[in-house]
């Protein structure tokens, strides 16, 4: 095994550039940039506020809802307000230390999203599939054991790109052309060899969010077999209707993180911009969107937020 020098390697700041080719328009991508960050903070904090003081959503579903904006509130502070600062101010430095911890929480909480929604499959799997047995498969104690166990799955797939950047000597460049921090895009400023960082960061993060696609498509399939087997139309069209938020998340959220990821890895025709654009993108939409299709297309959070938005003209 190699083993480098590391003095005085890592301890200089890396410097952000932000979007290579659009520096000129870094003032005007701002604007969307910021209004869809506040809604990103203002729909989620008011849904994790519904959830928590309303008791008619203290229930399985709406706990990994909670769960889902706690960790798109991480994913998203994690980067735009660093990206902000940069197109409003030009490039910005980081330090070494908090280069690593914006590389570890962007990553982690991509992987927990990922795992929340495998986690939200099963709950909706067991609503429709099993609702005679949905309170005693799904207790309490049983969805802090899934809650703890999803977060520990990702914190250990996670954890060792950290110490991968960390081991590695970066004695040229500490321009990052980019917004944010990231596994690769740190790594391969390194003066070192990097094989370990690629196969790792390309092979862990995504054979498990592989893994929780298949079972994701596993649950709707059997769901949708359920649901089509219903004696009632009235119970098919809720069952589908709750599902269709479901879906519609899942499909925000993995389209373009697999695309940047793959773009990243074997996209050597994609334009340097279009894909540091692009990721900017997957880590400020989803957060945004999720709870405005949860709040549209879920009647109880739907007339919640009536309630709290509008009390006098509800009653």
């Amino acid at each position: 095994m190699a083993i480098y020098n590391l003095t005085g390697s890592n301890t200089d700041a890396f410097t952000l550039l932000g979007i290579p080719g659009l520096e000129q328009y870094h003032i005007w991508i701002s604007i969307p940039f910021c209004f869809i960050y506040l809604v990103a903070i203002v729909g989620n904090s008011m849904l994790l506020y519904l959830i928590v003081v309303e008791h008619s959503l203290h229930a399985p579903m709406f706990f990994f809802l909670s769960m889902l904006a706690i960790t798109d509130l991480i994913l998203s502070t994690t980067c735009v307000p660093k990206t902000l600062t940069i197109f409003w101010f030009g490039p910005q430095k980081i330090s070494f230390p908090g280069c690593l911890t914006q590389l570890f929480f962007l990553h982690y909480s991509f992987l927990l999203d990922s795992a929340i929604l495998l986690a939200m499959a099963f709950d909706r799997y067991v609503a429709i599939c099993l609702p005679l047995r949905y309170t005693t498969i799904l207790t309490p104690r049983t969805i802090v054991k899934i809650a703890v166990g999803i977060s520990f799955r990702s914190f250990c797939a996670i954890a060792p790109c950290v110490f991968l950047v960390n081991r590695l000597p970066f004695c040229r460049t500490h321009i990052i052309p980019h917004t944010y921090c990231e596994h690769i895009g740190v790594a391969r400023l390194a003066c070192a060899d990097i094989a370990i960082n690629i196969w790792y960061g390309f092979c862990v993060p995504i054979m498990t969010v592989i893994i929780d696609v298949i079972l994701i498509a596993v649950s709707y399939t059997l769901i949708l077999c359920a649901i089509f087997h219903l004696p009632s139309r009235d119970a098919r069209k809720k069952a589908l209707h709750t599902c269709g938020s479901h879906v519609c998340v899942i499909l925000m959220f993995y389209i373009p993180a697999f695309f940047s990821v793959l773009a990243h890895r074997f996209g050597q025709n994609v334009s340097h911009t279009f894909h540091i654009m692009f990721a900017n993108l997957y880590v400020i939409i989803p957060p945004a969107l999720n709870p405005i299709v949860y709040g549209v297309k879920t009647k109880q959070i739907q007339d919640k937020v009536i309630l709290l938005l509008f009390p006098k003209g509800s009653q």
